[in-house]
């Protein structure tokens, strides 16, 4: 057998919550549970259009674009060795059929620990008893909603593993998982609603699973189980194609949701995410997504990691408003901050959007920005903005990665000794917004980064050198109106 090459480890696919026996009895009679499901339809944010855009599923995609296969064979799963690049659907529903199991569905902690045992036989199977290949071996775990929940439980919980255990997983991927419980109507699902497990979703339900102690408003740390750095969120952001409950579900979810999970309980303490105009599930889901696809590949794959952060140093006010303020009345606003990212060449998809017109857009009030001691805070609360991974791979003319960030920044509106000011300025006015073109070469000392502001520049221009402090590439960022700032850009490589 061939040596193993890192990065390209099995991937188990964890699948997510099934409610009635209906959905259990179809989730089981489907081979790829969900993982094989693809979609011809992209929903542009803005206007409404839907344009056509073929997305063959993660499967077929990561078996064209990386070489893996499943393990299935003249209708059974393989019980001997299997490549390293193989994706193994972690088929934890199958007890719940009837016709495979006893008919009952198995707890979170019980598929937790099968999940466990999965990761050992298909270290076997890969491996066989090659001491070489039994150390270099790792699995890449891929959840979808409650298969995320599932994971953790493996990861976090001491009665189901170990730190040997945990050791086999090189990297953990979940698309739409609620980190931190279901709110409906922003209630978190109640613990007593034991009706199709349902209760799998409260907060106190999901400390037990985890094995967490301890009074816990957020159930959304790894607690030291596992590194957040290797731990990616995919959000979504789209409720209004959720279509399931007849529509009920996005209702009481609300508009900063993906019809089912909130936005803001969708994410892992510390950990890397992205954000997509994408429902839970369905015609327009996160899991049968190019932007999913895309991120999770470039996670599992890629070489380069790049990180940004907005630092304000000033947020303009209008001249009414600043006249108000001079005359000693009292101004309290709030701020948006947008951000886009995108890799050259690509049209069909972007790697992360979190906008105002999804609700998502990062929120800061002034204090937290500039004026930390009355909000109490030690330093400002500079938004991150964005986390996203690079492959260098698939570079296709030189050495350079070149993605570009649109960035804008706005205000909900000012209040002025307790009212709405609406008076004279726009509702929604931007203080800031350009699209920048960054270029990070490889360079003996690590990188060289470059950077052109496309509003007023052809992108093709080679642009500005980046000032390194420490660990951050410092791009600085104004406007005529006065707003002033800067994006710090943190790049680094990773283990690929």
């Amino acid at each position: 057998m061939a040596n193993q090459l890192a990065p390209y480890y099995p991937i188990i696919y964890v699948r997510g919550y099934a409610m009635t026996p209906g959905e259990i009895a179809a989730t089981v009679s489907t081979p790829y549970m969900g993982f094989n499901l693809g979609a011809t339809k992209a929903r542009q944010a803005w206007d409404g259009r839907v344009v056509r855009h073929v997305f063959e599923s993660p499967l077929i995609r990561l078996m064209k674009d990386y070489g893996y296969r499943d393990i299935f064979s003249d209708g059974l799963e393989i019980a001997g060795t299997i490549q390293a690049r193989s994706i193994i659907i972690y088929r934890y529903y199958d007890p719940a059929d009837s016709d495979l199991g006893t008919g009952k569905v198995l707890s979170i902690p019980e598929a937790a620990a099968g999940l466990k045992d999965l990761i050992h036989g298909v270290r076997k199977q890969v491996c066989g008893d090659d001491k070489t290949l039994l150390d270099q071996f790792k699995v890449h775990l891929v959840a979808h909603s409650m298969g995320g929940l599932v994971v953790r439980s493996f990861l976090q919980n001491d009665e189901i593993s170990t730190k040997a255990d945990r050791s086999l997983v090189d990297k953990v991927f979940t698309y739409a998982t609620p980190h931190n419980g279901i709110e409906m109507a922003g209630l978190n699902v109640p613990a007593f609603l034991g009706l199709w497990d349902m209760n799998n979703f409260n907060r106190k339900k999901i400390a037990e699973f985890l094995g967490m102690t301890g009074q816990r408003d957020r159930v959304d740390s790894l607690d030291g189980k596992f590194d957040p750095q290797k731990f990616f969120c995919f959000v979504g952001t789209n409720h209004r194609d959720y279509e399931v409950a007849l529509g009920l579900s996005k209702r009481l979810a609300g508009e900063m949701s993906d019809g089912l999970v909130q936005i803001e309980n969708a994410t892992v303490s510390k950990a890397p995410r992205a954000f997509a105009y994408r429902s839970h599930s369905g015609p327009y889901g996160v899991v049968n997504s190019e932007e999913g696809y895309q991120n999770l590949v470039r996670f599992l794959f890629g070489d380069v990691r790049a990180d940004g952060e907005l630092a304000v140093e000033c947020l303009p006010l209008p001249p009414s408003v600043q006249k108000a303020k001079d005359a000693g009345k009292t101004v309290r606003a709030s701020y948006y901050f947008e951000a886009t990212v995108a890799p050259r060449g690509e049209m069909s998809y972007n790697l992360t959007e979190r906008r105002c017109d999804t609700y998502s857009a990062v929120l800061r009030g002034y204090d937290e920005l500039l004026k930390i001691e009355r909000a109490e805070l030690d330093a400002p609360r500079s938004p991150m903005l964005f986390s996203v991974f690079l492959d260098s791979k698939k570079i296709t003319l030189g050495r350079t990665l070149v993605f570009s960030v649109e960035l804008a920044v706005s205000t909900t509106g000012y209040n002025i000794d307790g009212f709405l000011w609406l008076d004279q300025h726009v509702e929604g006015e931007y203080l800031y917004r350009d699209t920048l073109t960054i270029r990070v070469t490889h360079s003996a000392d690590g990188f060289n980064v470059r950077y052109v502001s496309t509003d007023n520049k052809w992108s093709e221009s080679t642009g500005t050198l980046a000032e390194q402090v420490k660990e951050q590439y410092v791009i600085p960022l104004s406007s005529s109106k006065g707003f002033k700032g800067q994006l710090l850009l943190g790049v680094k490589a990773v283990d690929a």
